[in-house]
């Protein structure tokens, strides 16, 4: 491919992600025109910046090639948030993604139907309890610190928190709408590659948002500390570059140093959403590949880790896993 075609092609893809993300929670929120002092938005790249991007591109995150009677499939961890200069997969992803018959996501984020359902759920129910004063007064004083417009408003509260943790690594430059599954996406699409999702939208929504006003009390304090105390940009940071540096024992110890797994409840929420999910991502998988298939799975980075990770769930259904070897950080 010419460096033109290869820049048109990239220019399609990245408009299709930003377009994409605007349909997520973190994309329905940026106020606008923003104040001085609010975080940068997510925006396109320049011609410039895309040619700096492709010229620098190099491999991040952690793969595994998964062998099945004679196929090769792949397993990508990824982070849902991310920095622009990250946007562009690396040379040995790109070769695996190129060598796939399709991309695989937790959610295809490009079907309307799942982008339509996705936002149907995550809108405030008018037959909702209220939340309790204190923490409405709170939630909106984090709005407004996040520099979030009305449209954060029309969100259930436990979604509306969840965006605001989601926009907390802005001012450290990471951004949903730079995630690397909705790069993949835009890649995969570009190559003419059919994307396909591991869960439903409803699987999806049974762990992001309740309907039990206990839980949804539960979630919204939780989550509100952690703005409050500062510690959510932090965290994000954290992980992104865990994630970045293919440190897989960072991202498994997470719970012990990311102080967002503290109480009961959260260790059981945490356990749900990730572990929880786990056998399903892994099921569906199994099927593509013994349907035939040769996917390339690309799912977030904390379902690697564990027992109960989906690389060892995968060699328990008698695939054969190696992890591939990235260039270390720093290597050009």
């Amino acid at each position: 491919m010419t460096a033109a075609a290869w820049r048109a092609r990239a220019g399609r893809w990245l408009r299709r992600t930003l377009a994409v993300a605007a349909l997520l929670p973190a994309g329905l929120v940026w106020a606008s025109p923003a104040p001085a002092d609010c975080p940068p938005a997510a925006r396109m790249p320049t011609q410039a910046e895309l040619r700096t991007l492709q010229r620098e591109a190099r491999d991040r995150g952690v793969l595994w090639r998964i062998e099945h009677e004679g196929r090769t499939s792949w397993l990508y961890g990824t982070v849902h948030m991310a920095r622009m200069g990250w946007s562009v997969p690396g040379p040995t992803v790109m070769a695996a993604l190129r060598a796939s018959d399709s991309l695989a996501l937790e959610l295809n984020l490009l079907d309307p139907a799942v982008a339509q359902a996705l936002q149907q759920g995550l809108r405030a129910r008018p037959d909702a309890a209220p939340l309790p004063e204190d923490l409405e007064r709170r939630l909106a004083a984090q709005s407004r610190a996040a520099c979030a417009g009305p449209e954060l408003a029309a969100l259930r509260p436990d979604a509306q928190v969840m965006t605001l943790l989601a926009m907390a690594g802005r001012r450290e430059g990471l951004d949903p709408a730079y995630g690397i599954d909705l790069s993949l996406a835009g890649v995969a699409t570009a190559l003419g590659k059919p994307v396909l999702g591991l869960e439903t939208p409803e699987r999806q929504l049974r762990e992001l948002v309740s309907d039990d006003p206990a839980r949804i009390i539960r979630s919204v304090a939780s989550g509100l500390e952690q703005l409050e105390r500062g510690s959510a940009s932090s965290m994000l940071s954290s992980i992104a570059q865990s994630w970045a540096d293919g440190r897989l024992n960072l991202l498994e110890s997470l719970p012990e140093w990311c102080n967002c797994v503290q109480t009961r409840a959260e260790r059981a929420d945490y356990a749900r959403s990730i572990d929880g999910r786990n056998p399903g991502i892994a099921q569906a998988m199994a099927q593509q590949m013994r349907a035939g298939r040769s996917i390339f799975a690309a799912v977030g980075a904390l379902h690697m880790v564990g027992p109960q990770g989906l690389p060892a769930l995968l060699q328990a259904r008698g695939f054969r896993l190696q992890r591939v070897a990235l260039p270390p950080p720093g290597t050009p």
